[in-house]
């Protein structure tokens, strides 16, 4: 068995095709089911998030051969993309570099904001996900679980997480550098999820004063109004309170846009051009895009964070180094455990038959004691019989291999049968001072 990873990210791939190749939570479940169906699956799982989309799969070693066993085309097809328009967006990981590659991602070394954690509650939730679908087999579960291990330890040994960093953090640093006093700014929060959640603590901690949530689930949007003292309502309500919104951030996993360019239009003249800022940190987008082009706006993406983004890797790039060390360390923990795996399933064959031989030499013995045959020319026979039976194989292999081979298979010889030099030295020896007849 072999792993292959598939898939794009932040940096192979714009904002609008990572919103276009993304699984919206409403299609992720059928999407795996149908991925997990591909005949040259045995196991898999899904990691789609804003700035990444990754197919991981255990496949036999004859389909490995086949570069991507056809998921690129999986995926475009499962989309509805030209195959073609996405041809250079497309990273192919095989084998070490996929162990590689999922304890970098699991890390955070791999996101847009170096070290940032949400990836690994991502990571966690598609694993999650493969679990319940019966996609997570043993070695993609040993890969989650060595992942999640290991993001642990960088965590732990490195400054890579000492500062709040993440696609929120980012979002917030942002907003502070246009609002030199937020204590007078209120902020309406679009969604629920973890990122929502992240920029209203961010905002609560530099002192914006005034927080209103708008979610699908009005439930959901009240609770995070009750912790940080704003208010609820529903997504339908949205345009009714645009106008007090000084900021606007957005996060949903819904597909189509939750604020309508006129919308903002509206509530910009109701402001009497009073700025507003407005990012949208959502794949697929929340915000029409358009609305960019509207005056007193400041419309943001994630991908315009990347200056924030810059200065937070050029801050830790000491501890990344420290991390990928780390993790140079580690990938060969999995890889062992894989081999060991493969030693343990060639052992139990060899068992099962040299079992069978055995078995066979002991029927035959059985017989000729019942025959009334001498007792111990039998035992001397069942002797003689296994050792023969066992050593057949591995003796004419070595024989029949011949210059290069052979010495190539000697040594390995010596190490199973645990002969030592001089054992052999001594045959030799033996061999070579027996008369001829």
């Amino acid at each position: 068995m072999s792993l292959l990873t598939v898939g794009l990210n932040h940096n192979t791939a714009a904002l609008s095709i990572r919103e276009a190749v993304a699984f919206p939570a409403d299609q992720f479940a059928s999407a795996l089911d149908d991925f997990l169906r591909l005949p040259q699956i045995r196991e898999g799982a899904i990691l789609s998030t804003c700035n990444r989309t990754e197919l991981y799969a255990v496949i036999d070693d004859a389909i490995a051969v086949a570069d991507d066993a056809g998921l690129r085309q999986w995926l475009a097809d499962k989309r509805g993309l030209d195959i073609d328009a996405l041809h250079d967006c497309f990273y192919i990981h095989h084998d070490r570099e996929v162990v590689r590659h999922s304890l970098r991602v699991a890390s955070g070394l791999d996101s847009m904001i170096l070290g940032e954690p949400q990836i690994l509650g991502q990571m966690k939730d598609a694993y999650r996900s493969a679990q319940a679908a019966r996609g997570a087999g043993t070695l993609l579960t040993r890969l989650f679980d060595h992942s999640f291990t290991v993001a642990k330890t960088v965590r732990s040994q490195t400054e890579i997480g000492a500062n709040p960093v993440s696609v929120a953090y980012a979002g917030v640093s942002l907003a502070r550098q246009i609002f030199t006093d937020v204590s007078q700014s209120c902020a309406m929060m679009i969604g629920a999820g973890e990122t929502i959640e992240l920029t209203a603590r961010y905002l609560s901690e530099i002192g914006v004063s005034r927080m209103i949530f708008a979610n699908r689930s009005l439930d959901r949007a009240q609770q995070l109004a009750t912790r940080y003292r704003g208010y609820a309502i529903s997504l339908a309500d949205i345009s009714a309170h645009l106008a007090e919104a000084d900021m606007l951030i957005a996060s949903t996993a819904a597909p189509g846009y939750m604020v309508h360019t006129r919308d903002i239009k509206t509530a910009l003249r109701a402001r009497r051009r009073k700025p507003m800022f407005a990012l949208d940190l959502a794949v697929p987008r929340d915000i029409e895009p358009s609305a960019t082009r509207l005056e007193d706006l400041y419309l943001y993406s994630v991908d315009d964070l990347q200056s924030v983004i810059d200065d937070n890797k050029r801050s830790r790039a000491v501890a990344a180094e420290r991390a990928d060390a780390i993790i140079d360390d580690r990938i060969d923990e999995y890889l062992e455990w894989v081999d060991s795996r493969q030693a343990t399933a060639t052992i139990r064959a060899m068992r099962d038959a040299a079992e069978c031989r055995r078995a066979e030499a002991l029927d035959i013995a059985r017989r000729r004691l019942a025959r009334g045959e001498d007792p111990d020319a039998v035992m001397e026979r069942l002797a003689r019989t296994l050792t023969n039976k066992l050593m057949h194989e591995p003796s004419a292999t070595l024989r029949k291999a011949v210059g290069a081979r052979q010495q190539r298979l000697l040594g390995p010889a010596r190490e199973l049968f645990g002969l030592a030099e001089e054992d052999t030295r001594a045959a030799i020896s033996n061999d070579q001072d027996t008369p001829k007849q």
